[in-house]
């Protein structure tokens, strides 16, 4: 074992061998393979490019040296081409510091049986009035950003459950399809986090719409971790014991504290309220969520099409439904 491995348990080691195909005889090689590719991209910025941080994109793709170096250039690519979003990306930034205080992201205690941290959204908490959608991505990018210097989350990853009880049409509607990009590309195409498995609970007609209109735009792989339950929570504790659930998702916990994970990364700050007034939230976050434009999902502005529902038949319905394992 090398030192780049030594927060990791001996069940963790043994899983990165089996899994991600992490041998600690050629850790250092791999490593430099990878950053061995940097000249091939001079139009990246790569700001960062030690052995710790390099690892963590090999960790996300199972140690396929370019599939790791596409995944690191496509990093920094995304925070040179946003750059507003990344101009003030710390926890004191009005606008992220009222999304983490209501619980954008929210992380539960304890891990599920696999090792992931289980992250939770309440997504009817967003006040529209004081903080925008950007704000939100990119309070979840910073909570990514503190949680997988964690050589624990970078094997084992994450389990994101998104509560839709009480998400309003009105709400629904600011979810564009640029906004969606942004966060796709965010999410799933640019950060070293593995996802197990994304669960929907209490969706409304209208996210189910959305979700048919984003689907194509997934990766096969992201597409088969999500989980529609609707009001089924037995099919969601069939995937995670209700035994680590707060009592919202049928668990035996109580009610989650929205502030938890905003407490930890905010600490002493986090009831320091002086600088958020109205005027003070970002104006490029704003602007950026109005002047998106998208590249690969050209389609209208109006998410929410009640036809979309209308179209689906109830095969399309069934194999939205993806099968109650993960890969």
């Amino acid at each position: 074992m090398t030192h780049l491995q030594a927060g990791l348990s001996p069940e963790t080691l043994e899983k990165a061998r089996l899994e991600l195909n992490e041998n600690p005889d050629t850790l250092h090689q791999d490593i430099q393979e990878v950053r061995d590719m940097v000249i091939t991209r001079p139009d990246i910025g790569f700001l960062r490019t030690d052995d710790a941080f390099i690892l963590r994109f090999l960790r996300a793709r199972k140690f396929q040296h370019f599939e790791a170096f596409r995944l690191l250039a496509q990093y920094f690519e995304y925070r040179q081409q946003n750059l507003d979003m990344f101009k003030s990306f710390k926890a004191t930034d009005p606008g992220i510091k009222q999304a983490l205080k209501d619980g954008f992201p929210g992380g539960l205690a304890n891990l599920d049986h696999y090792g992931r941290k289980i992250l939770v959204l309440f997504a009817a908490n967003w006040d529209q009035s004081r903080y925008t959608l950007v704000d939100i991505l990119r309070a979840i990018l910073l909570s990514l950003e503190a949680m997988i210097e964690d050589p624990e989350l970078q094997v084992n990853g994450f389990v994101l459950i998104i509560d839709w009880s009480n998400f309003t049409f009105k709400q629904a509607s600011k979810l564009t399809p640029s906004m969606l990009r942004l966060a796709i590309e965010g999410l799933q195409d640019s950060f070293p986090a593995r996802f197990g498995g994304i669960h929907f609970v209490n969706q409304p007609w209208y996210i189910h719409a959305l979700y048919t209109v984003i689907r194509p735009f997934l990766k096969e792989k992201t597409r088969k971790r999500i989980f529609l339950h609707g009001n089924n929570l037995n099919s969601l504790h069939q995937l995670i014991h209700p035994e680590i659930l707060p009592s919202e998702f049928g668990g035996m916990l109580p009610p989650y504290d929205m502030g938890t994970w905003a407490r930890t990364l905010l600490d002493h700050e986090y009831d320091d309220d002086s600088e958020c007034n109205a005027d003070s939230y970002s104006t490029p976050a704003k602007d950026l969520e109005k002047d998106l434009s998208p590249k690969s999902m050209k389609r209208s502005q109006s998410v929410v099409d009640p036809g979309v529902l209308k179209r689906m038949d109830k095969n399309e319905e069934e194999n939205m439904q993806p099968l109650l394992s993960l890969d």
